[in-house]
């Protein structure tokens, strides 16, 4: 026997042998985990477009909002050391939080589109009402003569004023109020409106109400500054997602839309009804409501390609059964066309998801493969 037809034996050997098609076929499935890869960075791209084009829809309308107060605010002068440990007088600010809180809300969803991407958007109609203690009494150890009563403010927190869309008014103690953006100090609020209001005179009711209409996107979130706190809203979006430090303690959800209503008592949270410059976290407790969005086609699609390694191994042992059960050889080139055939039905699946529902598009994308 000569050299040519020792090699031809031993290629006729090793291209019957079994165990070099497994090798093959594993070469071939590591092959074809970079086009898997190429249309999961594919389907993160689109997702990526979809949340940039959701966050200009928003930033125009009105971010996810977080509503904070009111909250009193007293200024007064105290004394201190600079670094030379000569005095100087500074200003400094007591806060004080109402007994009662109560918010009644309608929140009207909105759906708007660009292009073929949506984003969810709400407009809301928010009552404020509630009371501060009839004696607002001093109970940080300011002497009664540094209080500034005459400079107080009343101050709610927004937490995007892009959202505003009317004039506040309101009233304080039974007087008009007409809200202002900005306020004197941060220690509290970081953004929102406020007025002056003179307590000099002890006034004879320390009750509030305001209207707040506020648009927003996604989720709306209340502060509960109050010794009790009740928070109820009403919508007509049929999905609602309830998060945050407390749930509600009724809710009612149905496809025409949702209720719910929060109890939350001062004893629930971790600051107190009345404190001197910043430090306090009020964030911590905040709660409220997403207008959640069920799984998008993005998702869908990105938890189906999960499973593209599957059936792809799933495909070639079927071939590779049928071929050592028929002895019927299958080229390593039909493996790889099999392969990248059920990669293209992800890549279809994603494109035509967009323009119609997943499982139509799942359907054609079948059918096309397939066929």
């Amino acid at each position: 026997m000569n050299l040519n037809e020792t090699l031809r034996s031993a290629t006729f050997r090793i291209g019957r042998s079994v165990t070099f098609k497994l090798l093959t076929i594993c070469v071939l499935i590591l092959i074809l985990l970079i086009p898997v890869s190429m249309v999961r960075s594919l389907i993160r791209e689109r997702d990526w477009r979809q949340e940039k084009v959701v966050n200009e829809i928003n930033a125009k309308w009105g971010a996810a909002q977080t509503l904070s107060g009111p909250i009193l605010s007293v200024p007064y002068h105290k004394v201190i050391l600079d670094e030379k440990g000569k005095q100087i007088r500074v200003t400094r600010y007591l806060h004080l939080l109402p007994d009662a809180l109560t918010v009644t809300g309608e929140v009207t969803p909105h759906v708007r589109y660009r292009g073929i991407y949506q984003a969810v958007l709400y407009q809301s109609r928010l009552v404020i009402e509630g009371r501060f203690p009839q004696s607002l009494a001093n109970d940080n150890r300011i002497p009664d003569g540094e209080l500034l009563w005459e400079d107080a403010f009343l101050a709610i927190g927004i937490s995007d004023m892009r959202g505003i869309r009317e004039r506040i008014e309101g009233t304080f103690g039974g007087r008009s109020l007409s809200m202002e953006p900005g306020m004197a100090t941060r220690d509290v609020l970081k953004s929102g409106v406020s007025a002056a209001v003179d307590l000099s005179a002890t006034p004879s009711q320390n009750g509030f109400r305001f209207v707040l209409n506020l648009n927003g996107s996604e989720r709306l979130d209340f502060i509960p500054v109050g010794r009790t706190n009740q928070v109820s809203l009403h919508s007509a979006w049929p999905d609602p997602s309830f998060s945050g430090a407390f749930l509600p303690v009724e809710r009612d959800v149905t496809t025409s839309g949702f209720t719910a209503q929060w109890n939350v008592l001062h004893l629930n949270r971790n600051y107190p009804q009345s404190w001197t410059g910043g430090g306090q976290n009020l964030a911590e407790s905040a709660f409220g409501v997403s207008l959640f969005t069920p799984v998008d086609i993005y998702q869908k699609t990105m938890r189906t390609a999960k499973y593209a390694l599957m059936f792809i191994v799933f495909a070639f042992m079927a071939f590779f059964l049928a071929e050592v059960m028929h002895r019927q050889r299958v080229h390593p080139i039909q493996y790889l066309l099999v392969g990248l055939a059920i990669i293209i039905f992800y890549a279809l699946l994603l494109s035509i998801s967009e323009q119609t529902t997943f499982g139509l598009a799942y359907l054609i994308a079948s059918v096309a493969v397939i066929g």
